[in-house]
């Protein structure tokens, strides 16, 4: 069996993060902790495919990490699905395989549960399905009471599901050659031709089943999404590294600095004095929690600065960002970030609603009452600056001093505000007599 792993997406509703495959978390990219997941669970023999914009990024991680995977390119993106799937033709051939998104996080436990049910001869395709409580904008399986899918509705729009049960792209096919050959045949305007693909298939006779699966899973849409993933990594320190230890092996905690609760310092990491660390969290290599910093709830990138009296509450950050006296709260930032002193992140709304977030000119329902500011790579903060709650920074965009900034800022964007200074003649004195006389009152 072959399992091919699907990372060619452009992640542009997560815009200005340009890739969400690389986002790293407790020190490792979200494709990889994906692998070292499934191979845990069993699986091997991996095919991840890419596009353009990440094969480089994606072969050079497969010179150096385990387990190993081949990668082929994409080369139309707008294929979508179908496209990807279509691209590993020459390496599956006619074995089976399991087609797998790189972002839709799950426990092993889903993984397990296909491979299991793999060896129902019953069936010739196996699909994990997900019940939810709420609307989400994907694929939902009509499905009988034997669990056998009658047919894949995608995006229906909130009130018209067929069903409570998503479904997931984790995808077993007994038959790759047959698979191949209906997407070959499907005819389609929209970017649903794996989907069509499917239900022509069951519509010819093959049969396919639905796996429930109840544990956790993610679907990195939404910027947000990244908050829920790191919250969901955060909670394996004790599982991935040994319980009770704090920091790698060179790793400094000055005396005075207080740790508490499930936290990770990566290699180098230094701890000042009176500085404070409260678990779950992780410090990425090298970086620097600076006199009087606090860091709660967050994951921190390596090469970091959290500097003098600076908190970063429940926030992601990614490698390189320099801070000084400041509040990061709720956020998502990139790498090679720099905020001046007194700049400060907004993450509540006056009336404590949800956060509405700009996604592709359209104002998208967070589902969180707190969320700040996203930013891409390579963005430069001027001192007490305010962003306010839900604002998107772009890449290479540098945001001048003393400014509330309360809308989106595109790429490479530079921006100030205009202040005017307005000066006139001083006719007041000051009184020494009085401020002597006030001095000696309160003593």
């Amino acid at each position: 069996m072959k399992v091919i792993v699907l990372a060619a997406g452009r992640s542009k509703r997560l815009k200005p993060i340009e890739d969400k495959n690389f986002l790293e978390f407790l020190g490792k990219p979200l494709i990889q902790l994906q692998l070292e997941q499934m191979a845990a669970a069993g699986l091997k023999d991996f095919i991840v495919v890419g596009g353009a914009h990440n094969l480089n990024k994606l072969k050079k991680l497969a010179r150096t990490m385990k387990p190993a995977f081949q990668v082929v390119e994409q080369k139309n993106l707008d294929e979508g699905m179908a496209g990807a799937v279509m691209s590993v033709e020459r390496l599956v051939k006619k074995d089976s395989m399991m087609i797998v998104s790189a972002n839709d996080v799950v426990d092993g436990e889903a993984y397990q549960n296909v491979l299991k049910a793999s060896k129902d001869k019953g069936f010739d395709s196996f699909l994990i399905g997900k019940k939810v409580k709420e609307y989400f904008p994907g694929g939902y399986l009509k499905v009988r009471s034997n669990g056998q899918i009658t047919g894949i509705v995608e995006k229906p729009g909130k009130g018209n599901e067929p069903s409570k049960m998503v479904n997931l792209v984790i995808h077993f096919h007994r038959s790759s050659e047959m698979l191949f050959k209906a997407l070959k045949a499907v005819k389609t305007h929209k970017d649903d031709k794996y989907e069509v693909a499917l239900d022509e298939l069951m519509r010819g006779g093959v049969k396919m089943k639905a796996i429930p699966y109840e544990g956790f899973w993610q679907a990195v849409k939404y910027p947000w999404h990244v908050l829920d993933l790191m919250d969901y990594f955060l909670a394996q320190i004790p599982k991935k590294f040994p319980r009770g230890r704090i920091g790698g092996a060179k790793a400094e905690v000055a005396k005075t600095a207080t740790i508490r609760g499930d936290v990770y310092l990566d290699e180098g990491v230094r701890v000042f004095e009176n500085a404070v660390i409260v678990g779950p969290a992780y410090i990425g290599k090298n970086t620097i929690v600076a006199t009087n910093a606090l860091v709660r709830g967050s994951n921190i990138g390596a090469n970091c600065i959290v500097g003098f009296g600076t908190e970063a509450a429940r926030s992601f950050w990614g490698h390189d960002v320099w801070t000084h006296s400041n509040y990061i709260g709720d956020s998502v930032l990139g790498n090679d970030v720099s905020f001046g002193s007194g700049t400060v992140t907004g993450n509540l709304r006056l009336d404590e609603r949800n956060i509405l977030v700009n996604i592709q000119d359209e104002k998208i329902d967070s589902g969180r009452n707190k969320f700040g500011l996203l930013t891409g790579d390579h963005v430069r903060c001027g001192i007490n600056t305010s962003f306010m709650p839900g604002i998107k920074i772009g890449n290479n965009t540098f945001v001048g001093a003393g400014i509330t900034v309360a809308q989106d800022v595109p790429d490479n964007m530079f921006v100030y505000g205009k202040t005017e200074l307005v000066m006139k003649e001083n006719k007041a004195t000051t009184d020494i007599k009085s401020r002597e006389a006030m001095k000696k009152k309160l003593k």
